[in-house]
């Protein structure tokens, strides 16, 4: 039997939590079995949560022989998470086991080093905090979840069931997988793909950064052509080295920022206008409607008409023409 060990830790968020205890807990075989044994494990029995408190009925050692590790979120980004938990974090990675994260929880396991020079993603409002505290890993706000065979992250809330279903399918079959999704009413794979949709949020950048002024013309200028050179002559900078700044300030390259800036402006017009796809290809400064809804999709997980359709407001927000 496969073991899951759930390290919950104070402040966690319940459904953090119980989403893997449920998804896991709940799957079966076709003859009927349970596959999983779940866990729930903390440093201390007493945990507490930000509505109750928590019983749990085993301590760090059921880590030693998990074959799955999973670490909810919490409610609050602490600066400093308990030794002893990254200590055994540590060790069951060293052993093979497999590690997963479930919103925040990606925090833990980027404090304890075991994200580092692996992409990873979070819930998109904690993106950013994640790419500033630990420059060593490629973030991706964007998705659902991220798959780095031993190590796994997933952003927030149903992201979680997305990413459990996932690793049930790895170990056990789409038809188990099927299964459980039905159980969990989830689609086995959620229509939009591997997408949390919201991204035209802009990345949060720190106070007084050299960027800002670069990047608030980026902003004004996302239909026009914007190369490399331009940034970089614009911040009085040679291309390397404002590359290299680039990323030490946001956590991602400046193409990639460009690229979804451009996203997000899309993102923007689908949601409050009617024009029509070209118009907007145009206006977020694609070089054409195909190579937009090529990055569309595989930024957002979904066309842009698909996103029109779920996300366009009935009362729309005036748009500038131009």
């Amino acid at each position: 039997m496969h073991t899951v060990a759930i390290l919950v830790m104070d402040h966690v968020v319940p459904f953090d939590m119980a989403a893997p205890m449920e998804v896991f807990g709940r799957t079966r075989l076709p003859d009927g079995r349970r596959p999983y044994r779940v866990r729930l494990c903390a440093e201390s029995r007493d945990v507490r949560t930000d509505g109750f408190g928590l019983r749990v009925d085993h301590g760090l050692e059921a880590l030693e022989d998990a074959d799955t590790v999973v670490v909810p979120g919490c409610s609050q980004l602490v600066e400093e998470f308990p030794p002893r938990a990254l200590a055994a974090l540590r060790k069951a990675a060293e052993a093979g086991t497999r590690i997963a994260s479930v919103c925040a929880g990606a925090f833990v396991l980027a404090e304890a080093g075991l994200l580092d020079g692996l992409r990873a993603t979070t819930h998109w409002v904690a993106a950013g905090e994640l790419a500033r505290r630990y420059p060593a890993i490629e973030v991706e706000p964007d998705v659902l979840y991220v798959d780095n065979g031993q190590f796994l992250t997933s952003a927030g809330a149903a992201a979680a069931m997305d990413l459990c279903l996932h690793m049930i399918r790895g170990d056990l079959g789409s038809a188990v997988a099927a299964d459980a999704a039905r159980l969990s009413v989830m689609p086995l794979e959620r229509e939009g793909g591997q997408a949390q949709f919201i991204v035209h949020e802009q990345p949060p950048v720190p106070r007084g950064s050299t960027l800002e002024p670069v990047l608030e013309w980026i902003e004004d200028n996302l239909a026009g052509e914007i190369t490399l050179g331009m940034l970089a002559g614009r911040s009085g900078m040679s291309e390397r080295t404002f590359s290299r700044r680039f990323r030490e300030q946001t956590g991602t390259t400046p193409l990639q920022w460009l690229l979804r800036a451009r996203v997000r402006r899309a993102q923007y017009l689908l949601e409050n206008s009617d024009r029509p796809i070209e118009r907007i290809a145009q206006q977020a400064g694609f070089g054409s409607p195909t190579a937009f809804r090529e990055r569309f999709r595989r930024v957002v997980g979904t066309t842009p008409q698909a996103y029109r359709s779920a996300f366009h407001a009935k009362e729309r927000v005036p748009v500038a023409h131009g």
